[in-house]
């Protein structure tokens, strides 16, 4: 049986993750942005990805320097290119997990 306490824990956390969530969607309907940070925001989507994406096709370890994992880095230019060409995020997505998959049950 669930304590009231364990209970109230679970709740509280729940509220307080769903808050600094949803709490910027509701401000910016109402309120709006500066045309300055839309500009800035234009840009965040693609530092994210690229992020990401540097982030799992690296190995990095303290006191060395960053190596690659090539397969992984392989599978990322063709996956690129279906993203320019296409333009669809889950058709992307979907392939280049697929691509991922395949490659490494190959190789």
């Amino acid at each position: 049986m669930i304590s009231k306490y364990i209970l109230l824990a679970i709740l509280f956390s729940a509220v307080v993750t769903w808050i600094p969530r949803v709490l910027p969607f509701i401000l910016v309907k109402y309120k709006g942005l500066p045309p300055m940070v839309e500009r800035f925001l234009k840009y965040l989507p693609v530092s994210i990805i690229f992020a990401l994406i540097l982030s799992s096709v690296t190995n990095a370890q303290p006191g060395r320097l960053p190596s690659f994992r090539w397969l992984d880095l392989l599978v990322v230019f063709p996956t690129t290119y279906v993203s320019f060409r296409y333009k669809n995020l889950i058709a992307t997505v979907i392939f280049g997990v697929v691509l991922a998959a395949l490659s490494r049950l190959i190789f």
